[in-house]
């Protein structure tokens, strides 16, 4: 929401009215007319679909969201201080990579994160390091969630880059320290240097404890893994340890948030949990797709606008200059009742979605910036919560709910929760 006048503003879209096809509360039997969103931020429901503010473009619409983020001929990448890196010199990561570059890297990587690979290459450790956290749960009795849901993705997502030859514990202390700065786009000359030195202590101590040690690993013995890939295409020590970052940020901050997210919901509601075992594998998916279409972890994306460009949304052509500032509005996107139906804010898993609108609506972006991780994300989230959910829970406090101004999404911290005594381990969650 805006808190200031703006300029160019478009007129407020009316609410939409229920769909024959849509979830009608009639025969669906989850609730509707209600705001099951956790992570609400206050936000105007009806804040127009598209406004500008100077040279600042505020997009909230699904199809305007979606159209910018599929337009790389007149975009790049915005977000996640990208500006600070593009004038460092070196080659950029994959994440802040446009155009034919950053396309030959994508297909590069695919095969780390094919629905088969994740399956048969990581199912099994996803399987192992879920049975370990749970079984220190178990063993303590009780333990903070969002503990637990870190360690776990931390030893997924270094298996799958590479950065399991650290010299010391606590990578995942380290990757916390590094995605804890503020965005720095538009502050201050002083703060931009004080939070320079800052980053760069840590980054560092990231290099030297976890990084720098992989690289001489995959040096001498080559692995099916990210960093041995950029070894490959010739990358210099400082450009890996930017990968690494990004894909700390991705594989394991995010994925940790929303199996937090997932588990709030389903233990606080105990017919879905029930649901959510009793399913098949498509089943529980389609109540994980639910749930991170309602609580997207990354709540905003944003685009530079590289040449100019329109925007067509509800019949009106919006003209953006060269230069703009997109900022895209992924919460408002994923509750866009124009797309999602009756009730966006309700959780829903048998939503009916228009064709070609994904079941976590544009969580995991659009594009040839989309996600690559999405299936290990979902398979990690579905084998722990499987585990988790079996187990005789009892939750001792709610988590706080606190937000990453980096990547603009929620924290979930606090998130007690204990085990009866007599519990057990459980078994495999293969289904």
């Amino acid at each position: 929401m805006i808190e200031h006048p703006t300029l160019g503003t478009a007129p407020a879209r009316a609410p939409r009215a229920p769909q024959e096809n849509g979830p009608a509360a009639g025969r669906c039997p989850y609730p509707h007319g209600t705001d099951h969103r956790k992570s609400g931020r206050g936000e105007d429901p009806n804040a127009p679909a598209i406004e500008q503010d100077g040279d600042v473009w505020h997009v909230r619409s699904y199809g305007a969201v979606r159209q910018v983020l599929r337009n790389s001929e007149a975009t790049r990448q915005a977000g996640f201080n990208s500006d600070m890196v593009a004038n460092t010199g070196l080659r950029q990561p994959v994440l802040f990579q446009d155009g034919a570059e950053h396309k030959a890297q994508r297909v590069a990587i695919a095969r780390f994160f094919t629905p088969t690979i994740v399956s048969d290459e990581y199912r099994d450790l996803m399987e192992e390091y879920s049975d370990e956290v749970i079984a220190k749960l178990v063993e303590d009795g009780h333990g903070d969630l969002g503990e637990l849901t870190l360690r776990l993705a931390v030893n997924v997502a270094a298996r799958v880059v590479g950065l399991t030859d650290s010299r010391r514990p606590g990578m995942d202390r380290r990757l916390e320290a590094l995605l804890s700065m503020d965005r720095l786009e538009g502050v201050s000359r002083m703060r931009r240097i004080v939070a320079g030195l800052k980053s760069q202590a840590n980054l560092l101590n990231f290099y030297l404890s976890d990084v720098r040690p992989a690289i001489a690993a995959r040096r001498r013995a080559p692995q099916g893994d990210v960093i041995s890939h950029l070894l490959e295409g010739g990358r210099k020590n400082v450009e890996i340890l930017i990968e690494c970052v990004t894909y700390g940020a991705a594989g394991m901050v995010t994925t940790r948030e929303f199996i937090s997210m997932a588990a709030w919901h389903l233990l606080e509601r105990e017919e879905l949990r029930s649901e959510y075992l009793a399913g098949d594998e498509k089943e529980r998916y389609g109540i994980l797709h639910e749930i991170l279409r309602l609580e997207p972890v990354v709540g905003r994306l944003y685009r530079r606008a590289t040449a100019d460009m329109v925007i067509e949304d509800g019949g009106v052509t919006h003209h953006v200059s060269a230069g703009a500032l997109l900022n895209l509005d992924i919460r408002a996107a994923n509750a866009d009742a124009d797309v999602m139906g009756e009730a966006p804010l309700a959780l829903c898993p048998q939503r009916d979605l228009p064709r070609g609108v994904q079941a976590s609506g544009l969580s995991f972006g659009d594009g040839g910036h989309r996600c690559p991780g999405a299936f290990i994300a979902m398979q990690e989230s579905d084998i722990f919560l499987q585990k988790l959910l079996r187990l005789p829970l009892e939750v001792r406090s709610a988590p706080r709910l606190g937000w990453n101004d980096l990547v603009e999404g929620y924290e979930l911290r606090g998130f007690e929760v204990a085990v009866e005594p007599s519990a057990s381990t459980p078994v495999s969650s293969r289904a």
